[in-house]
């Protein structure tokens, strides 16, 4: 029993650090499935399947012209990365939190990416949209070992400006991802705007709001305060329903954890359930609504919609609990800022602000995208360095 004990750690072990494919093995082995030339099959494989994948390029993004233009004024490209690094560059990588699955699919784009590469990676999470001080931490530790270049997940987008400065200021390149920072020291930008993200929400709900024949209050959910892509969320969905006869009844900022959510949608719906058509918000809003709604009795009556993307939300749109959210294609805007971070190393050309475009995911088409670009593969796990 001793030496099954150890051989399912090891397997285990092997899951957290390699494909998910290693994943089912562990429970084989469970079932008593005599399967120890498979599973020396699949190790001796795996290498060459991992590579065989799907390239994710060449790719259709957005360029902002002039780079970090408020007004959006953008390009169209095709974005191509490096083969290879030229070096195993040493990258830190500090992110807000992996409560929100959202921020697993950027693990796995970062860890994915940096693998394919050849470049070192850590990875920092910070434990939520509250603890700006503990990523700040991270980043000041970090910096006193002198990493090759940061790519930071922002929890503020001002609180970090003098961190962002101190490490220009010493030659070490910062890659804004995703979030926003407000630094005028960054180096590069890979982040979609998430103005964007909200405005294709709120032009989604104004045709359906158009179609139905009737005005529509709904409930925002747009995330932590302080946050920029909340700022920039909310500007858009704003932007977007006044082309509707749209009214916003509640509006409540909270962290993008379960628990945080589903306190302030409760709340709302105390006050405001019987008055509601729909709840817009992130991905955790989004999910946690789900199961809130049907347990009022409320599901048929009040539609959900998110304004970015998560498994969560994949598995409520494919089973009609929730309309509509665009994704961000996060994935694949975390292995473009990899990419970017060792081309501004190698003294390459590169975008200087870049991301993929947004698209719209519904009960329409939802069988027919490409989701590997959006969400981590099924049992994937964090993984918080490479080639270190």
């Amino acid at each position: 029993m001793e030496k099954s004990t150890k051989f399912i750690n090891r397997v285990s072990k092997i899951k957290r650090l390699h494909s998910p494919i290693y994943g089912r093995l562990t429970d084989w082995f469970k079932k008593g499935t005599r399967l120890l030339s498979a599973f020396t099959f699949f190790v001796v494989i795996a290498p060459s399947m991992v590579g065989a994948e799907k390239a994710w390029y060449p790719l259709e993004v957005d360029v902002w012209n002039p780079p970090f233009n408020e007004e959006r004024q953008r390009d169209q490209k095709v974005y191509t990365p490096l083969d290879k690094a030229q070096k195993k560059w040493r990258i830190r990588v500090f992110i807000p939190h992996l409560k929100d699955a959202y921020w697993l699919g950027v693990n796995y784009g970062l860890i994915d990416e940096a693998r394919r590469l050849g470049i070192g990676l850590a990875i920092y999470e910070a434990g939520g949209y509250d603890q700006l001080a503990v990523q700040r931490r991270q980043i000041e530790d970090s910096l006193k070992e002198k990493p090759d270049g940061l790519i930071i997940g922002a929890i503020s987008l001002d609180g970090l400006n003098d961190l962002v400065k101190k490490a220009a200021d010493i030659g070490i390149p910062v890659l804004d991802l995703i979030n926003g920072l407000a630094s005028p020291d960054i180096a590069a930008r890979a982040a979609v705007s998430f103005w964007d993200m909200g405005h294709q929400v709120g032009a989604y709900l104004s045709r359906l709001q158009k179609n139905m024949g009737k005005p529509l209050k709904v409930a925002w959910f747009p995330g932590p305060q302080g946050a920029g892509w909340v700022a920039a969320g909310d500007a858009g969905f704003r932007k977007a329903i006044t082309y509707g006869a749209i009214e916003i009844v509640a509006t409540q900022y909270g962290d993008t954890g379960s628990a945080a959510q589903t306190k302030l949608i409760e709340a709302v719906l105390n006050q405001h359930a019987a008055e509601l058509d729909a709840i817009v918000g992130t991905a955790v809003t989004a999910e946690a609504t789900v199961k809130i709604l049907r347990r009022r009795g409320l599901a048929d009556r009040i539609k959900i919609f998110s304004y970015y993307y998560s498994p969560g939300v994949d598995r409520g749109i494919r089973r009609g609990g929730i309309t509509a959210a665009p994704s961000d294609l996060t994935v694949l805007q975390a292995r473009i800022g990899v990419d970017v971070m060792a081309r501004i190393l190698e003294k390459k050309d590169y975008y200087k602000h870049v991301a993929p475009k947004v698209t719209v995911i519904d009960h329409n088409n939802i069988r027919t995208w490409d989701s590997s670009t959006t969400l981590a593969p099924r049992g994937f796990r964090p993984i918080f360095s490479i080639n270190e």
